[in-house]
């Protein structure tokens, strides 16, 4: 029996944020596995089982440049979501992969609302 992939996988270095994020997204009806490593989230990542949207926090992420890097190869870049942060890598550097940007700082309802929008362009 194969399990359905979870709307979203999430990586958070930071477990107060990831769980304030992932109880947001989830009262908004997703499916979340929230993940503290990039280790952890790749999991998520297999080929034929993969999320809606992955959602990359930077901030106090070790290594966010190979983090990227290979996630870029896992997920397609329109299906990705970067949270920025002051002090890691550029949003231009990000903007380039492909990946959709959110800088920091910013309010859950901004960030549950970029989530939705990029969901519903990739199911409708």
């Amino acid at each position: 029996m194969t399990q359905q992939p979870p709307d979203i996988v999430f990586l958070d270095a930071d477990w107060r944020s990831r769980a304030l994020i992932r109880a947001q997204i989830i009262e908004e009806g997703f499916e979340v596995v929230a993940t503290e490593s990039w280790t952890m989230m790749r999991r998520h990542l297999r080929p034929g089982s993969k999320p809606r949207l992955a959602i990359v926090d930077l901030k106090d992420l070790p290594e966010p440049q190979e983090v990227l890097r290979d996630l870029r190869v896992l997920m397609k870049p329109e299906r990705v979501l970067v949270l920025s942060a002051i002090g890691t890598i550029p949003r231009e550097d990000i903007e380039r992969h492909g990946f959709h940007v959110m800088p920091r700082p910013f309010v859950i309802e901004d960030l549950v609302r970029e989530v939705r929008k990029i969901t519903q362009a990739r199911s409708g």
